[in-house]
């Protein structure tokens, strides 16, 4: 008989969408957990204006009207909640409720990030980017993330957010894109960069079509805050747990996530074929 041992630890990926680029807020006002919206900050332009003519002189005819200055409304902005859940189906014998709420808790933190990374690509990144793949096809990944930051920087002044599939990451520093930068990666024009496993799973582009073999999407977004509840157990008590018609105890561990993002949301299509 082989003999019953702890199980082997894991944790997350350190540069996922719950690592260093990413504020975490554990909400203290369950209605966020509804969604939330907001007022764009930074997406409208900012722009220079010429107080001074250069053919102004004293005594000459006025040079004409000053220049009008441009008014913007503010963006109105919004994101939804997405719950990620773990669960769990066992034999009673031997099994207790606490066992199996201890278990099925450390599955949840253990993959709730790719959890939250799928759904955010596949609801929030995908259906807002602009396309910027050429018309002849997938570019290298330095070229796609040149164009993804520049795509950034003409619509939002501050630091914003590559969004790459754990399968293009290597890739990263084949011409030192990203850099190690204390807890997160970062570009070298600044930008933070997500590594994201449910990325990789997804690698779906703007249309909802998967990348094709050799390919992979990235994006780019503005800064990423992720609201998100307790976890809850599901059922609150041993009893409800039971399945008597087979004698099986089932567990359930969930928790809900407000994941969002601001302004410019670009993709573009790389090969993964160096």
């Amino acid at each position: 008989m082989r003999r019953r041992v702890e199980a082997i630890p894991g944790r997350p990926l350190p540069y996922g969408i719950l690592g260093g680029c990413t504020e975490i807020i554990d909400v203290t006002d369950e209605h966020e957990l509804l969604g939330v919206e907001w007022m764009a900050l930074g997406c409208s332009p900012v722009r220079d204006t010429d107080w001074c003519p250069e053919e102004e002189s004293p005594g000459e005819e006025s040079p004409g009207p000053v220049p009008v200055k441009e008014f913007f409304a503010p963006i109105h902005e919004q994101a939804d909640p997405v719950t990620v859940y773990a669960g769990v189906k066992c034999s009673t014998i031997g099994w207790s409720y606490q066992e199996a709420i201890e278990h099925v808790r450390a599955s949840l933190e253990l993959g709730e990030q790719q959890g939250v990374e799928s759904a955010f690509w596949r609801y929030t990144l995908a259906p807002r980017a602009i396309d910027l793949t050429p018309d002849d096809g997938p570019v290298s990944i330095a070229q796609g993330v040149a164009a993804l930051e520049g795509c950034l920087a003409e619509s939002y002044g501050g630091v914003g957010t590559l969004h790459v599939p754990t399968g293009a990451a290597a890739l990263l520093g084949c011409c030192n894109i990203a850099y190690v930068d204390g807890n997160r990666l970062s570009t070298l024009a600044g930008n933070c960069v997500i590594v994201g496993s449910g990325y990789s799973a997804a690698n779906s582009g703007p249309d909802g079509t998967p990348a094709p073999p050799g390919t992979a999407w990235l994006y780019i977004s503005g800064p990423v805050v992720v609201r998100r509840g307790p976890i809850d157990v599901i059922p609150d008590r041993a009893g409800a747990s039971i399945d008597i018609r087979v004698n099986d105890r089932r567990v359930l561990a969930e928790r809900t996530y407000v994941p969002a993002t601001t302004c410019t949301v670009c993709a573009v299509l790389v090969s993964t074929c160096p």
